[in-house]
C-alpha cells in the first residue's frame, strides 16, 4: 500500500518540535567532574538518555537502559534486526552564541541551539519516523532496534557498554551526518605532542598557554600570559597589528610586568578543519616572532612552523590521499603550556585507507626533534560499505524518492556509529548545500529539513524491514 510520509510527518509536526525541544533544553556536555558510579559520563548525558527512553516509553515501545550511559527502543519481531544509532549527548558550547546554546530559537526558519544539527535534531526525527511505522501497524518482517549513546563526541564509552551488554544489530545506520549518505569514514585519531622542559628563564617568558576545548573540535579562542622586563606596549602594539591584518580579533592587557594576550579565531568540527579558524595556530604564528625562552620557543615555534594553517598535513609530511575516501586531514586542537608544568598538543587526523596511526606517529617523530608522539587510546580505523550493497542501494532510493535528487556514495572524516557494523552507514541529516554549523558557535538546523529527513527516515526505515 502507498504511504504519504509527507503527511504523517506533518500530522505530528507540532509534538516532534515540543519532544526536541525538552531533549534540547538539557546540557548533555559530557561532565567528568561531576561524574558518580551511575552516571559515568556525567549528569547531563545521563538525563538526556533518560528524557529519550522517556519519549519512547510513552509512545509504547520497549526501553531499555544500560547503566545511564546507553539505552534502546525497540519495535518489531525478526530472525534480523536493523539498527538506528544517535546521540544525545553534545560538544561544549564554546563562545560566541547570540542566544541561550540550550534554549531553543528559531529565526528565519533555522533552529538555533547545541545540539540542534548534531545530533538531537536528526535523532527524533528519527525517532518519529519510527513511530509513524508503529502507529501505523504496518507489517514488518525485522525488529528495529533504535540505540541511543550519551559519549559519542568523545570516547564513546556508551557503546563499549552497550555492546558489553546487548548482542548489536545486524545492520543499520546512523542520522548524524549528511544525504545523500555517508558509506565511508576515514579513521580517526589523536595525537598526544609532550614538548621538553627546556630553560624557561629569559628575558621574556612565556608563563602559559591555553586553546582548545575538546580534541574534535577547532579551537576558537587562544590565551597566552608573557611575563617580561622590557617594555610591553611593544608587544601589544604588535599584536594588535597581527591581529588585523589577519582580519581577527582579540585583545591584550597588561598587568604589572605580565601581559595576557587573547585571539578570536573561529571554531568548527575537526572533520574540515578549513571551515573554521584555528585560535591556536595563529596565537603561536605570532608569538614565535618574540624573542621567548628556550622552553616557550620551542613549543610555539614547532606548532606554528609545522602546523598553521595546514589542513593536509604537508608541513609533516603525514599528508596522504586515497582515490575512494579523499584527503587526509590534520587538526592541532587542544594546547596545553605551562611554565613549570605539562607542554603538550592534542593533534587530530581523519586518514583515508593506505595509512595508519603507526605511520602517522613515525612521521611526526622523526619530522618534530625532541618532541614525543603517542596516538591515544581510542583510535579507529577507515570504515566503507560498498555502493552496490542492499543498505546502501535502499538508503539512496529512499533519498532520492522524497527528493528528486540523484544520490550518490561519498566518504567523511567524522566519526558516526554507522562503523559500528560491518554493513552500517551515516544517513542524513544535513541535506546538500546546506551550511554545515556543527561544534560552531550559533549551531543551527533548518526546521523544514529536520521534518523532510523525518520523511526520508520513515521510508528508509521501512523498506528496510517491511
Amino acid at each position: 500500500m502507498a504511504i504519504n510520509w509527507q503527511e504523517e510527518v506533518n500530522s505530528r509536526k507540532d509534538e516532534l518540535m515540543e519532544d526536541l525541544y525538552s531533549l534540547i533544553r538539557i546540557n548533555s556536555v559530557k561532565d567528568l567532574e561531576n561524574k558518580t558510579d551511575d552516571m559515568p559520563v556525567g549528569p547531563g548525558p545521563a538525563k538526556a538518555l533518560h528524557k529519550f527512553l522517556e519519549i519512547g516509553e510513552r509512545d509504547g515501545f520497549i526501553t531499555k537502559n544500560i547503566e545511564n550511559v546507553a539505552g534502546h527502543i525497540e519495535y518489531g519481531e525478526g530472525d534480523e534486526t536493523l539498527g538506528v544509532l544517535a546521540h544525545v549527548d553534545v560538544v561544549p558550547t564554546g563562545d560566541g552564541w547570540d542566544t541561550d546554546p540550550f534554549e531553543p530559537v528559531i529565526k528565519d526558519g533555522k533552529l538555533y541551539a547545541r545540539g540542534s544539527s548534531d545530533d538531537k535534531g536528526p535523532a527524533i526525527a528519527a525517532y518519529y519516523a519510527l513511530k509513524i511505522i508503529k502507529d501505523l501497524k504496518l507489517p514488518v518482517s525485522k525488529k528495529v532496534r533504535y540505540i541511543i549513546g550519551t559519549d559519542e563526541e568523545s570516547g564513546w564509552y556508551c557503546m563499549d557498554r552497550y555492546q558489553a551488554n546487548e548482542k548489536m544489530p545486524d545492520f543499520g545506520f546512523s542520522p548524524d551526518a549528511q544525504f545523500p549518505i555517508i558509506n565511508g569514514e576515514k579513521g580517526i585519531a589523536t595525537f598526544l605532542l609532550t614538548f621538553p622542559n627546556l630553560d624557561t628563564k629569559g628575558n621574556i617568558e612565556l608563563k602559559s598557554f591555553r586553546s582548545g576545548l575538546a580534541s574534535n573540535m577547532v579551537p576558537g579562542n587562544a590565551t597566552a600570559i608573557i611575563a617580561a622586563d622590557q617594555d610591553l606596549n611593544a608587544i601589544e602594539v604588535a599584536f594588535n597589528d597581527y591581529i588585523k591584518a589577519n582580519g581577527l580579533a582579540g585583545s591584550a592587557e597588561i598587568n604589572g610586568k605580565e601581559i595576557t594576550l587573547t585571539l578570536v579565531g573561529k571554531a568548527c568540527h575537526a572533520q574540515n578543519p578549513a571551515l573554521g579558524v584555528n585560535a591556536g595556530t595563529h596565537l603561536v604564528n605570532f608569538l614565535k616572532n618574540l624573542s621567548l625562552d628556550a622552553a616557550g620557543l620551542k613549543y610555539v615555534a614547532t606548532i606554528a612552523n609545522f602546523f598553521h594553517l595546514d589542513p593536509a598535513g604537508k608541513l609533516t609530511g603525514i599528508n596522504h590521499t586515497d582515490d575512494v575516501m579523499g584527503e587526509l586531514t590534520s587538526s592541532p586542537n587542544i594546547f596545553v603550556y605551562d611554565q613549570e608544568g605539562d607542554k603538550t598538543l592534542a593533534l587530530n587526523v581523519r586518514f583515508p585507507k593506505g595509512t595508519d596511526a603507526d605511520a602517522i606517529v613515525k612521521q611526526l617523530t622523526s619530522k618534530l626533534d625532541s618532541v614525543n608522539v603517542v596516538a591515544e587510546p581510542g583510535v579507529k580505523g577507515t570504515h566503507y560499505v560498498p555502493a552496490n550493497d542492499p543498505l546502501v542501494v535502499a538508503l539512496l532510493g529512499a533519498y532520492e524518492d522524497n527528493t528528486g535528487e540523484k544520490g550518490a556514495e561519498k566518504t567523511i572524516g567524522g566519526g558516526t556509529y554507522g562503523r559500528l557494523f560491518e554493513r552500517g552507514c551515516a544517513f542524513g541529516a544535513m541535506f546538500p548545500g546546506r551550511e554545515d554549523t556543527m561544534h560552531q558557535a550559533n549551531e543551527y538546523m533548518y526546521v523544514e529539513d529536520i521534518f523532510k529527513s523525518a520523511v526520508i527516515y520513515a521510508d528508509a526505515i521501512y523498506r528496510l524491514i517491511k
